[in-house]
């Protein structure tokens, strides 16, 4: 779902409103096409996901790197594109199908399968030794841009969802802030304490709006063992014990407990506003809500600590990364794989890893998140954060090491409309005492079941 920020991870393609294309007159000398070479004889590509001009910082950077990565390589010519958004879901398809797609174009993790099933996507597999760093990346992010063995993408960042805590409440409260809740019932009962402080404080919020209620299903589903849907991504598996078990500890929160507030029907915005004024003592959401929190919500760095998800068993992950039109010739291709190395893919240094950098215009160095390296490659990033980090890592190591025994599952097949079905039955249980759990799921399952089978 939802980020904000040009520099965090999208997670899904639904959430944003729509920015300009490129317009038809330009579509092959300007958004793609199969010409390898601009009339100076360089190897020419384009590229979005440029930060526009009103991200004043980050689009200075993106130009800096853009020209150290030219000057590097004088044969090749990159002309970016900005965009915020970096993807538009309303236009996405129809720049595909019209020829309009950059030559390295950006995806959310959610975009891969599908476009490679409507054949819009250059085949990588006999280029990627142009790719310094891709036997780097994680395994599981990788596979991700993977169909049938062959390789369409390259992941550029990833997130996974935790526990989002604040310690100067669980310590009020009588809690440990250096241990937080490990499973839903211990959730349950910190929420209580948290809420019994008074004052309007709130022990847990959920989502359950604007599609982001069904995300967090999702994702709650996941760190109870259980699926959204069957493997073969033809049946639904909601309605299930694991299903049932996320609903029923919502409904003892809000109901029982009273430990979730009065005010439902919460979206993003309303829950950092909360988490941010020091009125909620938990949320779901990745590493990258806490720089929001602290710079737009009035938060304290010191305050916020992340956790993994509870329930031991799996969390929900996302990204995005860049994918290359099937119209590219292989020189460019070849290009576009060394600019995603020098921008994006080196430890410690490019657009998203040059640390230092980042710490001098007073941007968080330091988040568990992302962490896309293995091996080596991970211990030189890691070293090089740390030794710019300017927030408290500390509050963050709960999260890194309990994600090292969590499965890492990615979103839904149709996962929009699938969040549409499941906010319904989130909104239900936290709006009417009387909600029928075991109805709600069985009605989901139907609806969900014909989405898939509508493909």
């Amino acid at each position: 779902m939802s980020r904000t920020g040009f520099r965090r991870t999208r997670r899904t393609r639904r959430t944003f409103a729509a920015l300009s294309v490129c317009s038809l007159a330009l579509a092959v000398s300007a958004c793609g096409g199969s010409d390898d070479d601009s009339a100076s004889g360089k190897t020419r590509i384009t590229v979005n996901c440029m930060p526009p001009k009103s991200a004043k910082v980050d689009r200075g950077f993106f130009e800096e790197d853009v020209a150290a990565f030219e000057k590097a390589n004088p044969d090749i010519d990159v002309v970016p594109h900005d965009a915020f958004p970096c993807q538009d879901p309303k236009t996405f398809d129809a720049k595909l199908a019209g020829g309009q797609m950059e030559d390295v174009f950006y995806t959310y993790f959610t975009d891969a399968a599908h476009v490679v099933d409507i054949d819009q996507a250059a085949d990588l597999t006999p280029y990627l030794k142009e790719l310094k760093s891709y036997d780097t990346l994680q395994q599981q992010l990788r596979d991700i841009y993977t169909v049938d063995g062959k390789v369409y993408g390259i992941p550029r960042t990833g997130y996974s969802m935790g526990l989002i805590y604040n310690k100067a409440l669980f310590e009020k409260a009588g809690l440990d802030p250096d241990k937080p809740p490990a499973t839903w019932d211990e959730v349950r009962t910190a929420a209580k304490k948290i809420a019994g402080l008074g004052g309007g404080t709130v022990g847990y919020a959920d989502y359950s709006a604007q599609n982001q209620g069904g995300w967090h299903f999702t994702a709650e589903l996941y760190s109870q063992g259980g699926d959204v849907v069957s493997a073969d991504g033809e049946k639904a598996t909601v309605n299930t014990p694991q299903g049932r078990a996320v609903l029923q500890s919502l409904h003892d929160m809000r109901w029982t407990d009273r430990s979730m507030g009065s005010k439902q029907l919460l979206v993003i915005n309303d829950v950092q506003q909360m988490m941010g004024t020091g009125k909620l003592g938990m949320y779901l959401a990745a590493p990258d809500n806490i720089p929001i929190l602290v710079k737009e919500k009035g938060g304290n760095y010191q305050d916020l600590a992340l956790a993994p998800m509870p329930g031991g068993q799996a969390t929900l992950i996302g990204g995005d990364g860049y994918m290359f039109n099937k119209k590219a010739g292989p020189e460019q291709i070849r290009a576009g794989l060394k600019w995603l190395d020098h921008m994006f893919l080196t430890p410690g240094k490019g657009f998203l890893g040059d640390y230092a950098r980042a710490k001098s215009t007073d941007s968080p160095v330091g988040l568990p998140e992302p962490r896309l390296f293995t091996g080596a490659a991970d211990a030189e990033d890691q070293k090089v954060k740390k030794a710019n980090a300017n927030v408290p890592v500390e509050n963050y190591q709960p999260f890194l090491d309990g994600n090292q025994r969590l499965e890492l599952k990615i979103e839904p097949p149709n996962a929009q409309q699938i969040y549409s079905v499941l906010d319904g039955v989130v909104s239900a249980v936290l709006t009417k005492e009387d909600a029928d759990i075991d109805q709600l799921l069985k009605d989901a399952s139907g609806k969900i079941d014909s989405i898939l089978a509508r493909g």
